[in-house]
Order: structure tokens, then C-alpha cells, then sequence
């Protein structure tokens, strides 16, 4: 017994020896991880962040104070549907279902999430926040975040490839994360907000392409003498010479992963917006072309160095990618483009104020935006002056020449066929009216093109503020950086935003929060009168707090019209929705015959209508009379609404 003892307990150390020897490698890797993020987190880092954060939280700070009912007034009808696609996404996830198409809108027919900004990329993660918090948290959490993390994300590259001064990168990633399209599009577009991937992605090709070209000769070709300056020169100056073989030429492993990483990341952009991720596509190809221009043949070398690697890319995006762009350009409810008529910027747009910020409230222009929600230009004039002044300067700077190229570009693109002034077509055709014959582009909005400007004239900024630090570091008397910073505050501040402003939204009828619309819904569909469209969706907004309870006749979304496919913001027009339409806006009951009974009829018929429910609304009383004359019969009254219950008439 003793001796069996012994040797048990011989063997328990030799195996508590053996796990401790095991681990120390473990804990040795553990250490030195957890030393490189540290020694890469720079204490400014995390202050910068915290900012952009706080700053992103101030401007939407309104809407934070009252997510139960508090409604960004500027967002039109956009909000509702947001929040549905985020509530319909997380209802799919949690009951095991397809988020890419859905019939709870548009009924029978559906909608194709995919083919519409449903914003996977958020609502799939965000499923729990919305479950336990609702869709307007997931909302406006998306906005808050996608403020914020857009800016540091630039800050990021800047610092990382382009100056030396965080400070300088602080600034252009400031503006790239606020500036007024940004803010204009924070009252209702998170898909245009959360573009934080994108710089992500730039910064993976820039060091692609480093990677692909020996070190001596990425400093001596890359970066002239004469443009030698931030992060990157330290960099090459201070590990060139011991990264000169290992960079001579990007290992096949790195290839693969490289690959790998650009697949995942454009898969993810791809998730959370495919607009964006075109525009920025073409904005740095543009870029990159134009900077190498003056040296072809160093340009030449980069793209043999990035062609294979972007190619793989590309192949595994489509894989990962596959059955969701299947099911938006071929599955049901898809169409072939947009037909939104134009929509390029007013050129006073150019020079105006946006609304929401010192200088639109300073100094409001003329009302010449498409709506509240694209104000994708009004950089205002002070800034353009100090622009064309810095790009003359820095004119020798080759980052800066691709970067006004952007600018001048899609800043012409981005208005339309042909130039307006004041809302006043001006005769004169610009480009556009080419590129829109481009298919994917000609779904574009083109007044969005000047978003590709954004990050171009933040670059700018960040060089001109890179080179004013330096300056001041080396003489603190010279009077240039201290005009700088003053020509800079001069540009910015009346950009700066201001909070977006909230309404109290009426709260949902009581027949669909206590659920008595249940005990009129067997398979068929609700049809509130009148039928949800773009401009009055809170439909979709009952739905959902009944956690879709019923399906719901027509809606907001974008689907496909007549034999083309062409897309269309809202359902194909029915006779008897129309009517209930005019009913209301007009508040007169229109002459009903036979012929529009026989159309309700048919209507009813198509949606599988289950019952008709009528809230408290404009002209109540004119669209009782109407679908009672429609029906035949009088309505019944529910809770706080009238309904009409079509089970058997149907």
C-alpha cells in the first residue's frame, strides 16, 4: 500500500512538472502578444478614440435620450424602415430562419433583403441588443458606433501611412468621420455611416503593395526626395536594412494570407454596404492611377505585385459571398437597377452649409439638397478656399495630386447629367450622363459620388498639418504652422455639427400592442388604411412591436416593377391603394362604382387580405366612408382603431 502510494504519487509530479513545462511556452507567447499590442497602443491612441467617440455620442445625443419614442425628425420615413430590417433580421436569426427574403412585408409577394440596405453586417451580431432592447437602440447604436470608429479608422491609416504627427492624423480622421455628409446621413443611413472597413481595406493594399517591391527600392522610387516624409519614411529610414530580403518578395505564405484578410474584409463590407464599397473602389483606383502616373513603370510593378493576391481575393469573395448575391440579383422579388430619376448636387451645394452644424445655423443657404438626408457636399466656401490654396502649395506633393484628382473627379460626377444652379437646370451636360449607362453605377446616386472626396481633402489637411507641426517642432517662432492652424479653424469650424434634432413619435395603436390583431389574422394579411408606402411607413413600426404578429399588405422597401424589373422605392401601385391615397390627401370620398368595387375586390384578393384595420389618421372619417362604400358593409370598432374583418369576403 505504502509503495503504491509512493509511485502515485511519483507519477503525480512527474505529470504537474510536464503541464508546467507545457505552459511556459504558452504563457511566454501569451506575454509577448500581450507586450506587442501594448507597445503598439500609444496612450494618444486611446485618448483620440474616446474623443471621436464622445463626439459621435454628443450628435446623436437627443435620440440616445429617448429611444422609446424619440424619432430623428430629419429622417423622413427612413428610420421606421431601418429599425424593420434590423427587427425583421433579428426575428429571422431567432427563430432560425433566412434573413435574405421575407414575406412579412409586401405580402405574398415579400421583399429581397438582400437586393435592399438591410445591413447584415450590423443586424446578424446586433440580434441580441435588438431582442432585449429594441431596434431603435441597435439603430442608433449603429450610428453612434459607425461615427466614431469611421474616424478613427482613417486616423489609423493616416498615422500609419501617411504622417508622423498624430495630431495631424487626429484632423483628417475628424473630418473623415464628421464631415457633413457624414452628419447628413447620420439622421437616418447607417450604411453610409459605418465605413470604418474601407480605410481597413486601403491599408491592406498599401502595405500589399510595399511588400511586393524590394525596401531600397520603395524608398528611393515610392517616396522621391522630395516627398520623404511621415510614418513611412521613419519606418524605411530605421528597417530597411534588415527588412531589405525578407521584403524582396511577398512570400506565398503571406499571399495566401493577405488573401485571405482582403476576402474577409470586402465580405464584411459587403454585409454592411455595397454603395459605399463601389464609390470607395473607384476613388482609390483613381487614386492609385494618378499617383503613379509621373513613374508608369513603378506602377506597373505594383500591380504585377498586387494582381495575384487581389485576384485570390476576388475568388474567395464570391465564395463566401455566393448565395447572398444570388439571391439579390436572381431570387425572388430582385431587379435589374434603380430608376430614381436625377439626383446629382445643386453646385451651390458646394458651397453652402450644412444644416446641421455652426454655419448652416450661422448662415442657412437655399434649401437646394435632394433631401435632408443627402447633403453629401456642402463643404462650404471657406474650406474650398483653404483647399485650392493647400493643393496649390503641396501642388509637388505626389499624394496630394491623386488627391485633388479625387476631388475634382467625383466632385464633377457627383452632379448629375447636367449642372444645376439654384435648382435650375443650367443646359450645360457633364459626364454623368455616361457613367450612368454603366450597369451598377447607374443605380448609384450620384449626388453620393462627393463622399469619395471625403477622405481625399481629410489627406490633404493631415499632409499640410503633418508638415505645420514638423515646422513648429524645429522653430517655435515660425509664423506658418500658427497660420496654418488658424487657416484650418477658419475651414472647419463652421462645419462643425450640432445635435440632431428628435420628435416625440405617436406610439403605436393599442390593437397591436395588446394583441388583439391576432384574433383577426388566420394566414392571410393585415392592410392598414391606407396601405404603408415610402412617405408614411409607422406600419411597419406596429408590426414589429407585435413581433410580427401578422404579415402586412405593400410597405417601404425597394422591389422590382413592370416586365423590365426595374427597381422602385415601394410596391407596385394597386387601384384600391391609390384610391384610399387620394381619399386621404384629398378629404373627399371619390366616386365609387362598380368597376372600383370589383378593384377592391381583386386587390384584396392578391394581398390575402385577412382584415382591414383603420387607426386614428388624416381624414378618418373620408376613408371610413370610402372603404365602407368600397366593401359594402360598416366597419367595427376595436380597441382604438376600425377594422374590417374580409375573412369570408375573400
Amino acid at each position: 500500500m505504502d509503495e503504491s502510494a509512493e509511485d502515485g504519487s511519483a507519477d503525480r509530479r512527474v505529470l504537474l512538472e510536464r503541464s508546467a513545462t507545457a505552459r511556459r511556452p504558452a504563457r511566454a507567447i501569451t506575454r509577448r502578444a500581450l507586450e506587442r499590442i501594448r507597445s503598439r497602443i500609444h496612450p494618444a491612441d486611446l485618448l483620440i478614440a474616446f474623443a471621436y467617440l464622445a463626439l459621435a455620442a454628443t450628435v446623436l445625443s437627443a435620440q440616445w435620450r429617448d429611444t422609446d419614442s424619440g424619432y430623428l425628425i430629419k429622417s423622413g420615413q427612413d428610420q421606421t424602415m431601418w429599425e424593420w430590417f434590423f427587427a425583421v433580421t433579428a426575428h429571422s436569426v431567432a427563430n432560425l430562419e433566412s434573413p435574405l427574403g421575407t414575406n412579412l412585408q409586401n405580402f405574398p409577394a415579400g421583399v429581397n433583403m438582400m437586393a435592399n440596405t438591410a445591413m447584415f453586417g450590423v443586424g446578424v451580431p446586433f440580434t441580441p441588443v435588438t431582442l432585449l432592447f429594441g431596434p431603435t437602440v441597435t439603430f442608433v447604436l449603429a450610428l453612434t458606433l459607425g461615427l466614431a470608429t469611421t474616424a478613427y479608422a482613417w486616423y489609423w491609416l493616416f498615422a500609419r501611412e501617411l504622417v508622423s504627427s498624430r495630431a495631424a492624423a487626429a484632423i483628417g480622421g475628424l473630418f473623415c468621420g464628421f464631415a457633413p455628409a457624414m452628419i447628413s446621413h447620420a439622421n437616418a443611413h447607417p450604411n453610409f455611416v459605418a465605413l470604418a472597413l474601407l480605410p481597413i481595406i486601403a491599408g491592406l493594399l498599401i502595405r500589399m503593395a510595399k511588400a511586393g517591391l524590394p525596401a531600397h527600392k520603395w524608398f528611393s522610387e515610392c517616396v522621391p526626395a522630395t516627398e520623404r516624409h511621415g510614418l513611412l519614411v521613419r519606418r524605411l529610414r530605421t528597417s530597411a536594412p534588415a527588412r531589405a530580403g525578407a521584403v524582396a518578395a511577398a512570400a506565398p505564405r503571406n499571399r495566401i494570407r493577405d488573401a485571405v484578410a482582403l476576402a474577409l474584409l470586402v465580405a464584411a463590407q459587403i454585409a454592411l454596404g455595397e454603395e459605399p464599397l463601389l464609390i470607395f473602389a473607384l476613388a482609390f483606383g483613381l487614386f492609385g492611377v494618378v499617383y503613379h502616373l509621373r513613374e508608369p513603370r513603378q506602377g506597373v510593378r505594383v500591380l504585377r505585385a498586387l494582381a495575384p493576391t487581389v485576384a485570390a481575393a476576388a475568388g474567395l469573395t464570391l465564395l463566401l459571398t455566393a448565395v447572398p448575391l444570388w439571391w439579390q440579383f436572381f431570387g425572388p422579388q430582385s431587379y435589374r437597377s434603380i430608376d430614381h430619376g436625377p439626383m446629382g448636387n445643386d453646385l451651390k451645394t458646394l458651397v453652402q452649409f450644412p444644416s446641421e452644424s455652426l454655419g448652416g445655423a450661422w448662415a442657412p443657404g437655399q434649401n437646394v439638397a435632394i433631401n435632408e438626408t443627402e447633403q453629401n457636399a456642402y463643404f462650404g466656401w471657406p474650406l474650398l478656399l483653404v483647399l485650392i490654396a493647400t493643393v496649390a502649395l503641396l501642388w509637388r506633393d505626389r499624394v496630394v495630386r491623386a488627391a485633388a484628382a479625387v476631388i475634382a473627379v467625383f466632385g464633377v460626377l457627383s452632379l448629375g447629367s447636367v449642372a444645376t444652379l439654384g435648382k435650375r437646370p443650367t443646359g450645360v451636360q457633364l459626364p454623368w450622363a455616361l457613367a450612368e449607362q454603366i450597369p451598377l453605377l447607374n443605380s448609384v446616386l450620384e449626388t453620393r459620388l462627393t463622399m469619395a472626396a471625403v477622405p481625399a481633402i481629410a489627406a490633404v489637411f493631415a499632409l499640410a498639418s503633418d508638415r505645420a507641426v514638423a515646422s513648429w517642432k524645429q522653430s517655435a517662432v515660425d509664423w506658418k504652422p500658427l497660420a496654418w492652424f488658424a487657416a484650418l479653424t477658419f475651414a472647419l469650424l463652421p462645419l462643425t455639427p450640432t445635435v440632431l434634432p428628435v420628435t416625440e413619435r405617436a406610439p403605436a395603436p393599442r390593437f397591436f400592442t395588446d394583441g388583439a390583431v391576432r384574433q383577426y389574422v388566420d394566414d392571410g394579411s393585415v392592410v392598414v388604411i391606407p396601405p404603408p408606402r415610402p412617405p408614411d411607413a409607422r406600419a411597419l413600426r406596429w408590426q414589429a412591436d407585435t413581433d410580427f404578429a401578422f404579415p402586412l399588405a405593400d410597405g417601404y422597401f425597394v422591389g422590382p416593377t413592370g416586365v423590365e424589373k426595374k427597381g422602385s422605392y415601394g410596391p407596385e401601385a394597386r387601384q384600391t391603394a391609390m384610391l384610399l391615397v387620394k381619399a386621404q390627401d384629398t378629404g373627399a370620398v371619390p366616386p365609387i362604382g362598380a368597376e372600383a368595387r370589383a378593384a377592391a375586390l381583386a386587390d384584396l384578393r392578391f394581398w390575402q387580405a385577412d382584415v382591414l384595420v383603420l387607426p386614428t389618421a388624416k381624414n378618418s372619417d373620408v376613408l371610413t366612408s370610402t372603404v365602407t362604400q368600397l366593401l359594402g358593409f360598416a366597419p367595427t370598432r376595436v380597441e382604438d382603431v376600425w377594422i374590417w374583418d374580409v375573412r369570408a369576403l375573400v
